[in-house]
């Protein structure tokens, strides 16, 4: 496998510049603004001197863009309920005709590479790709199709996916190259799909320096005192909350685990009835999912970072490499996780976490306990992770290789 690293995107930007002519035609299915990844991508190319469309899907198109935004969007307009239900409902209808106006709408921009964001937009960005006869860049945001359980799958959707598995090692071979964001992952598509071109761009945030607040405690109203262990991200069935809760029964009186996220299905009410049956109502808070401009700031006021990922759950989550797990670094907190090889390789290499044997609720509880109860170790994992977020772990560095990429289209 060809995979580029950073002395290879160092390399490609001394030997190479990228046109300012070159026309970048990105797809994502779902609204640009809430898709931070591909807003960085957009606007790193764009700063590098690309002329870079966004073709996305939203209910809710803004009548004016913000003047300052470096790349166009265009819009495809969908029924009100699509950004609810996305793919819930009327599966292949939504999917078919999301399908029929993305291509038509790639056709008619002036691209000289499609870029196609997760595996929804790949088959529009595909097919515009071969009938323009240019190059076609697919960037995953997880292994793909292995994000349910099969078992879970309604028969619609087992359909889908089994149509996509015949479709995606021809697509996918074909592609000018490949961005994935963990290293297991570049592995496993390699294995499976046999990819000539790949290139590690791990989902970091911009460097922000970020200073330590009260925010969770204030809104929370709880003492000074308390200790607190977040977990930031959806509130889904597939993030193991429940093992959390039940931890929670094992913390000690000054350590409470707060849940920071948007609520998907009936995940947070199932959660909430737990919680009062384990009784645990002090130590474990729910909050609802803050603008991500501001989460930062949310962030860093709390003690520990959680990253308990059930390892049973699929093969995706077990090579996931979290974007959370960063934004807890770039915050300054320690991380406690999974035992997940992507993230554990993070954690030793910056010294910033510890790994917790099981997700066993008595051993999370214990674990939390032990982290929160040592100050000297936690300050120094704080030090480690900021250093870590300014020198190495920030977007500025890891956007090099996403233009060493480019300089070589």
């Amino acid at each position: 496998m060809n995979m580029i690293s950073s002395l290879d995107a160092d390399e490609a930007e001394e030997s190479h510049s990228i046109p300012g002519s070159m026309h970048v035609c990105m797809h994502v299915i779902r609204n640009i603004h809430s898709d931070v990844r591909a807003r960085r991508t957009a606007r790193t190319l764009a700063q590098a001197g690309c002329q870079v469309t966004v073709v996305d899907v939203t209910s809710t198109p803004l009548l004016q863009e913000p003047v300052n935004f470096p790349y166009r969007i265009q819009h495809i307009t969908v029924d009100p309920d699509f950004d609810r239900t996305r793919f819930a409902q009327g599966t292949w209808l939504k999917a078919l005709s999301i399908f029929v106006d993305g291509t038509w709408t790639l056709l008619k921009q002036p691209a000289d590479v499609y870029h196609a964001c997760e595996l929804t937009a790949l088959p529009a960005c595909y097919l515009a790709a071969r009938f323009r006869r240019k190059p076609l860049i697919f960037e995953a945001y997880e292994l793909p199709l292995q994000d349910i359980p099969h078992m879970t799958m309604s028969k619609s959707r087992r359909l889908w996916y089994g149509l996509m598995k015949m479709c995606l090692k021809h697509m996918l071979t074909r592609c000018s190259a490949v961005i994935a964001v963990s290293p297991p992952i570049i592995t496993e598509l390699q294995r499976r799909y046999h990819i000539s071109r790949a290139i590690l761009l791990r989902n970091i945030p911009c460097y922000r320096a970020t200073l330590k607040t009260d925010t969770l405690r204030q809104q929370l109203k709880l003492p000074a005192s308390t200790r607190i262990a977040l977990y930031q991200g959806n509130l889904q069935p597939d993030r193991a909350l429940d093992r959390l809760v039940r931890a929670a029964a094992y913390l000690e009186p000054e350590n409470i685990i707060v849940l920071l996220g948007q609520n998907i299905g009936t995940t947070r009410a199932e959660l909430e009835q737990l919680i009062l049956l384990q009784k645990v109502q002090q130590h474990v808070k729910i909050l609802p999912p803050v603008p991500y401009e501001e989460l930062d700031t949310w962030t860093a006021s709390a003690d520990i970072g959680l990253t308990i990922i059930p390892l049973d759950y699929t093969r995706n989550m077990k090579l996931c490499l979290p974007n959370k797990l960063f934004e807890y670094i770039q915050a300054g907190l320690p991380v406690l996780s999974s035992p997940l090889e992507a993230i554990q390789d993070i954690l030793a290499t910056y010294a910033v976490g510890k790994v917790v044997p099981s997700l066993d609720p008595a051993e999370v509880g214990i674990a939390i306990n032990a982290m929160l109860n040592d100050p000297a170790e936690l300050a120094c994992m704080r030090a480690n992770a900021l250093r870590a977020a300014q020198e190495d772990l920030n977007w500025e560095q890891e956007s090099r290789k996403l233009i060493g990429l480019y300089c070589t289209i």
